[in-house]
């Protein structure tokens, strides 16, 4: 299953919302007849897909791919810069992906490499006052449209969800490691 489809959802015995649809489909597919993994997976993949729609909505009117807007947002925090190894590290993506992105922004005159002072060899990536400003022009939407994404939550429930997804990531990577040892 690709994600949840845009249909009314119904609520189990406990009151928690599911999809028929999902339920349904992923019933001949389970094994032992136990969607639950699965449809969690489903519903997983479909929030992902929409807040990135939602970003890429709000950064393509701006001219920015969501990768580009990641490395900004860092960039943002580290006032001297950042070389593009550590950067990529940062991000969880190849070097090669991110100086593509730096290359972008550098285009749009939001950041801009610069020589490290502390090593002749090194270049660095700074945020310009450009970028900061199209950040902050940036932010006040974003975190409107946030706040719309996760009206009625409680404080301890985005906590929950943050935890829930970030334990997803972790067994994935624990997955990845295994399988690149095998």
């Amino acid at each position: 299953m690709n994600d949840v489809p845009d249909s009314a959802f119904d609520r189990d015995a406990d009151g928690r919302l599911f999809s028929p649809e999902v339920r349904a489909a992923l019933a001949g597919f389970s094994v032992d007849g136990d969607t639950a993994a699965l449809e969690a997976a489903a519903a997983v993949r479909s929030a992902a897909r929409g807040l990135d729609q939602l970003r890429s909505h709000g950064t393509g009117s701006r001219g920015l791919s969501a990768g580009a807007l990641d490395v900004l947002i860092r960039l943002a925090g580290r006032e001297a810069g950042i070389n593009v190894k550590d950067l990529a590290a940062s991000a969880g993506v190849s070097s090669r992906n991110v100086t593509g992105l730096v290359d972008t922004l550098e285009r749009a005159g939001l950041a801009a490499r610069v020589p490290d002072t502390r090593d002749r060899r090194s270049v660095l990536v700074r945020i310009t006052p450009d970028g900061r400003t199209w950040l902050e022009d940036f932010r006040r939407p974003s975190q409107a449209a946030m706040a719309a994404v996760f009206r009625g939550f409680t404080a301890a429930e985005t906590t929950t969800l943050r935890h829930l997804c970030l334990r997803l990531v972790e067994n994935q990577q624990h997955l990845a490691r295994y399988l690149e040892d095998r």
